[in-house]
């Protein structure tokens, strides 16, 4: 008999999202800024995107077998603690990982409805607003849009603090048991995020940090899937979560030839230690 491996003192946590081939958002954002805070990192691709710092060229989906196939794998292994979704691209996906994820009720959710890259690109076919709002809204435990992404689920602008917090509640009538609503598109100085939880409404306030950055949203749903995976709070992880995006950014660099920077996630993890532990 094999000797037994030692079990690893890292918590889980799965992301399920597409794959971006220039590094810096969808899976491997995730993957980094799981490993950055301290939690081994699991992936069930939904989607292949080429692109790069420029734009996207291409989009493949892949075929709901094997995301489906993916996820089970993966639950049927390993000790996940939290799960965070981010592209799924077309309705059938959506209501295919809703179907699968059914049985794991117990293990907390963030989805972050990702439908248009930076870039502007779409990253959505189909009627998949309709499809998150009927299969995967009433399921997350926490939802994570910004004001875009918000305005197609809501079906009306935002242009105002007093709406941020309006369609934020308006959301966890759809089912959400939580809501961080990111004001990165509000025009204005600083940066204004709000969170409606159990606990009740917490707003997050930073300086706009110049810079046009790539896998804030994706980084920002990862860091808080691995501060619930480590066994903190919602509350306690969103703000954890907020505060190493805008280290990440303020920290990022520019790897290709377009003006879309990178988040720098380990340089962010090390300046933020002392919290994150």
């Amino acid at each position: 008999m094999e000797p037994r491996l030692p079990s690893s003192s890292l918590p889980c946590a799965l992301t399920i999202a597409g794959s971006d081939s220039g590094g810096g958002a969808g899976i491997q954002a995730d993957l980094r800024s799981f490993a950055a805070l301290g939690v081994h990192g699991l992936c069930a691709i939904t989607a292949v995107t080429a692109q790069n710092t420029r734009g996207v060229s291409d989009i493949e989906m892949l075929p709901q077998r094997i995301v489906q196939a993916q996820i089970k794998a993966v639950l049927d292994d390993f000790q996940v603690r939290a799960i965070k979704i981010g592209m799924l691209g077309t309705p059938t996906l959506c209501r295919t990982i809703a179907g699968v994820l059914k049985n794991h009720r117990d293990i907390p959710l963030i989805v972050d409805p990702v439908l248009i890259a930076t870039s502007g690109a779409s990253l959505s076919r189909g009627k998949l607003v309709d499809a998150i709002r009927q299969h995967l809204i009433p399921r997350a435990d926490l939802l994570t849009p910004n004001v875009p992404e918000a305005e197609h689920l809501v079906g009306h602008a935002l242009q105002s603090r007093d709406d941020l917090l309006d369609a934020a509640h308006e959301l966890r009538r759809q089912g959400a048991r939580a809501v961080l609503l990111k004001g990165g598109h509000v025009p204005g100085a600083e940066v204004v995020d709000v969170l409606v939880s159990d606990a009740g409404t917490q707003w997050f306030s930073h300086p706009r940090i110049d810079a046009e950055g790539h896998g804030t949203g994706c980084t920002l749903a990862a860091a808080v899937a691995a501060g619930i995976a480590n066994g903190r709070s919602m509350e306690a992880s969103v703000a954890i979560a907020i505060r190493f995006v805008n280290r990440a950014l303020s920290l990022a660099y520019q790897p290709g030839r377009g003006t879309i920077a990178v988040l720098d996630h380990l340089a962010a993890a090390a300046d933020l230690r002392s919290v994150i532990r």
